[in-house]
């Protein structure tokens, strides 16, 4: 058996030799690194990972979430604890979905010079720009929807030169969309209703008890709708 590709990288300045095969996320437990925050899910749904990097001898800075990104030769790697990111304070209960509101909360999504860099920089492939448009046309309904995937790890953020904050423009899109556009869903109404009233409290408990691999079958044999 062959020995395994190392590669050197350097972690908050230091360097570190680590199995090539690893992820940013991993190469740094395997350095000694203990992660105790911008660690949640390990599976790129979560966004807590965002981190930047560059390449030895390369002048661009880069993005990635570390639990996807492979490491590099010459990897410098810096992870930021949070991506910070403009969030309007705003009433769900007193906004219309019209393109005033827009205007109002996040004015900067109308400097967006359609340098797409925040798609590029999108681990998940959403269409970053895309949505930012239909925000800027009041297309409510077509924002949710392109950015309903959006984990807000704020990547696309750090990489804009207009200042957008992409992240919470869908949220507040897809707020508004379920709030005001998409029609009522009435039978999640009657179920949400039907559990403030305590309706279910027999069965919730009845499932806490069942054991793990029931639950597992259960699931996996549940009717589907089609």
């Amino acid at each position: 058996m062959s020995e395994e590709k190392m590669v050197n990288i350097f972690i908050m300045g230091k360097k570190y030799e680590v199995p090539a095969s690893l992820t940013i996320m991993t190469a740094m437990e395997y350095a000694g690194y203990k992660y105790v925050r911008g660690c949640g899910c390990r599976n790129g749904f979560c966004g807590a990972c965002a981190t930047v990097y560059r390449i030895k001898g390369e002048f661009e800075l880069k993005t990635g979430l570390a639990c996807q990104t492979q490491v590099q030769e010459g990897m410098y790697i810096s992870q930021i604890p949070s991506f910070p990111t403009k969030k309007a304070e705003y009433d769900i209960n007193e906004v219309s979905p019209d393109q005033q509101v827009m205007m109002s909360l996040y004015p900067e999504i109308y400097s967006c010079i359609g340098c797409n860099a925040c798609t590029n920089a999108c681990p998940q492939k959403l269409p970053v720009m895309q949505y930012i448009a239909y925000a800027q046309r009041g297309d409510f309904k077509a924002c949710a929807n392109a950015s309903f995937d959006c984990v807000a790890c704020g990547l696309c953020s750090v990489r804009c030169p207009a200042g957008i904050t992409h992240p919470q423009v869908g949220e507040l899109a897809r707020r508004l969309n379920g709030k005001y556009i998409a029609p009522e869903s009435k039978h999640l109404t009657k179920r949400v209703d039907e559990i403030v009233k305590g309706e279910h409290e027999e069965m919730i408990e009845k499932l806490m008890q069942t054991p793990i691999e029931e639950l597992k079958n259960l699931y996996n044999t549940r009717d589907i709708e089609k």
